[in-house]
């Protein structure tokens, strides 16, 4: 019965996340910004009021692809949020902009999950396997090497964290202290922003209970030797 629970548990968790940020960005990409501008306009001029003149601002495809690229200096944002006027598209359009200001500032948490990328794609991609040849052959090694692999994953997605939080908070600071939006629009700025965040929660928690998970087979087939 746990492990159903359990399981029940792994799939509810993130499509409750992805229900709930669809919802608030779907809800709130009809509600038009009193500013009038466009994500590509809120992004730019946030920029510009930090002095990152040089991070360029382009339109990508897709729904909700919003993202800052480090490697280039350019903030992506989706078609409807870099035409739009909406309050999400400036809530989203801010807090990539966010991410571009921890990049100038060679924010900690960034720099430590930008080193653990290779480690943790590795991580992702072996750990799995080696763990189910654990199971299989009933090699505990196996299975302890593949928790290692997955930990160094588990450990991005934790890191990821405190990155997008800060990268919220710096845009509701931002778009409040630009003008972007008025004060009784706060609040429906702060609701996109925090759904957004819950898919990071989701993810790490998921990742961490199937660590867990793991982590426990493994100490349960020492103690049966």
């Amino acid at each position: 019965m746990g492990f159903i629970v359990y399981f029940i548990l792994l799939l509810i968790i993130p499509i409750w996340a992805q229900m709930r940020v669809k919802g608030a960005y779907k809800k709130y990409s009809q509600v038009h910004a009193s500013s009038g501008m466009t994500g590509a306009q809120v992004a730019r001029k946030i920029l510009n009021d930090n002095g990152l003149h040089d991070v360029q601002v382009e339109e990508t495809r897709g729904t909700l692809t919003d993202h800052y690229d480090p490697r280039s200096k350019v903030v992506r944002l989706s078609t409807d949020n870099y035409y739009g006027t909406s309050v999400a598209g400036a809530a989203v359009a801010a807090h990539e902009v966010g991410h571009a200001m921890q990049d100038a500032e060679d924010y900690a948490f960034l720099r430590i999950r930008h080193s653990l990328v290779p480690v943790a794609s590795f991580g992702s991609n072996v750990s799995f396997f080696l763990i189910l040849a654990g199971i299989l052959m009933q090699a505990s090694g196996f299975i302890l090497l593949g928790i290692f692999a997955m930990a160094a994953a588990v450990l991005f997605q934790v890191v990821t964290l405190p990155v997008e939080f800060n990268a919220s908070s710096r845009a509701m600071e931002q778009i409040v202290s630009t003008g972007v939006i008025r004060n009784d629009e706060e609040r429906d700025t702060r609701k996109v922003l925090n759904a957004a965040a819950l898919t990071y929660v989701a993810g790490a928690l998921v990742a961490l209970l199937e660590l867990a998970r793991f982590i426990f087979m493994y100490l349960g087939m020492n103690n049966d030797d």
